[in-house]
């Protein structure tokens, strides 16, 4: 029903949406890009996963064996879950394929996902505080943003650090939420426990998956600067550190189907003023909605082996 819900919401932005431009003027802006741009950027999603494996086969101890391939596979197949399930669930069904390996314990397998989200946000987080900083002009609305994103940097970084405060923030919320998720936060707290004894007694394997995460969210960004290019708009590469963590951000609110809508709406508030015409902001958001969606066509063929593997598995356990 939830799922339902966000579809319909989607929906209704990106009806609002179009039917504040016309759609042959949306057709002429795809028909006249440049299609070299075009062909590098969405290509980056190639690099952008097969870096994103690398990092998962990196952070995975030895005992689990995940090879690079392996890993591609488990990454497109969360992809392709991601676009269905509420809430990135497909990275918790990561962790679940992950741990039915049987080389790793469940709650291993989610605290490496759990770490490798936490990354990936703290990186996008910190790109946007570098490009708000320097980003001119400032008015109220991007002095907000700046500290809010800062607050949640630091916010994040204390937890993934400092254990003390991570166990105090869990206690905490465990007593302020509702009685029907406290067994997740539970889980979660438990998970983020193990996470912190696992991942920080190798500080250089720590530096490395936070050098790999900032360099991966870069190539994030850049993608969608070269979208812009490739529909012959400009926008300083700089001022496009701070506006798409901003985007992208708001695509994470849990209302919407993939953040679509939220996402689009958002690239057009504060990017139109930077093209000639609202279409074109329009057009990227059709395009960042690619970066998920070539992933998670790329994953169906692996996420149909993955669900086949958990039956059979399941079946096995019921006749033992």
């Amino acid at each position: 029903m939830k799922r339902l819900i966000s579809i319909l919401v989607s929906g209704i932005i990106l009806g609002l949406i179009f039917w504040r431009i016309q759609f042959s003027d949306l057709v002429e802006v795809f028909r006249d890009c440049d299609r070299f741009w075009m062909t590098v950027s969405l290509g980056m999603v190639i690099p952008i996963t097969l870096i994103t494996a690398w990092r998962l086969q990196q952070l995975a101890p030895p005992q689990a064996e995940l090879k690079f391939g392996a890993a591609n596979r488990l990454i497109l197949a969360a992809s392709s879950l991601n676009m269905v399930l509420p809430s990135k669930m497909g990275d918790i069904a990561k962790a679940y394929f992950m741990g039915d390996r049987g080389q790793l314990s469940r709650t291993l397998a989610l605290s490496l996902v759990v770490f490798e989200k936490a990354c990936d946000l703290l990186s996008l987080l910190w790109w946007c505080v570098f490009g708000l900083v320097i980003y001119e002009p400032k008015n109220l609305f991007f002095g907000l943003m700046t500290v809010s994103v800062f607050t949640g940097l630091v916010f994040g970084s204390l937890l993934l650090a400092w254990p003390r405060f991570a166990q105090w923030f869990f206690l905490t919320a465990q007593h302020l939420a509702p009685q029907s998720i406290r067994s997740k936060l539970a889980t979660m707290a438990k998970s983020w426990g193990e996470m912190h004894t696992y991942f920080w007694r190798d500080r250089t394997q720590l530096s490395k998956i936070a050098g790999i995460s900032l360099f991966l969210w870069f190539l994030h960004l850049l993608q969608i600067w070269l979208f812009i290019l490739a529909l012959n708009a400009f926008t300083p590469f700089m001022t496009n550190l701070a506006l798409s963590p901003l985007a992208i951000l708001a695509g994470l609110l849990p209302f919407t189907f993939a953040g679509v809508g939220t996402r689009d709406e958002a690239l057009i508030q504060l990017y139109t003023p930077y093209f000639d015409d609202m279409t074109t902001a329009v057009a990227l958001g059709l395009l960042c909605t690619s970066r998920y969606l070539l992933p998670a066509i790329g994953g169906l063929p692996f996420l149909n082996q993955y669900l086949s593997s958990v039956k059979q598995r399941v079946k096995q356990r019921k006749q033992g």
